[in-house]
């Protein structure tokens, strides 16, 4: 069966995209510690990150970096964290978390509410920035 996340980036379910190539797949986090929380997969679906393939997870590297780097351009913070703990999907998948604090590094903090227009309005900001 396929996981959440393939069916994000198969269009069967709606996203708010920040960037796609051939092999990853960016888009918000509907469930955001902070405003700007990104997941980042491969378009295969392997369940620990540490299964992928060696190009696969060093491309998935060099993909994430671009899209905190437009994160970082575009929400205000600190740095942009990343996260790897991959357990609340089967498909291996990285957390950008911008912050201010590192104590909004954290899968378990609170988990904001945005509207339709208020994601719509992070993803187009942060894709501007790429």
């Amino acid at each position: 069966m396929a996981s959440i996340f393939t069916k994000i980036i198969k269009g069967e379910i709606p996203s708010y995209k920040i960037a796609e190539d051939e092999n990853f797949y960016a888009f918000l986090d509907i469930f955001p510690v902070v405003k700007g929380h990104t997941l980042v997969v491969p378009k295969k679906e392997i369940d620990y990150i540490y299964d992928l393939d060696d190009k696969t997870l060093a491309g998935l590297n060099v993909f994430a970096k671009k899209i905190a780097k437009a994160i970082d351009k575009s929400i205000e913070c600190k740095r942009v964290g990343v996260l790897v703990i991959g357990t609340e999907v089967p498909h291996a998948h990285i957390h950008l978390i911008p912050f201010k604090n590192e104590s909004e590094v954290s899968i378990n903090s609170p988990k904001l509410k945005f509207s339709q227009t208020e994601f719509e309005e992070i993803a187009s900001s942060i894709r501007e920035k790429l």
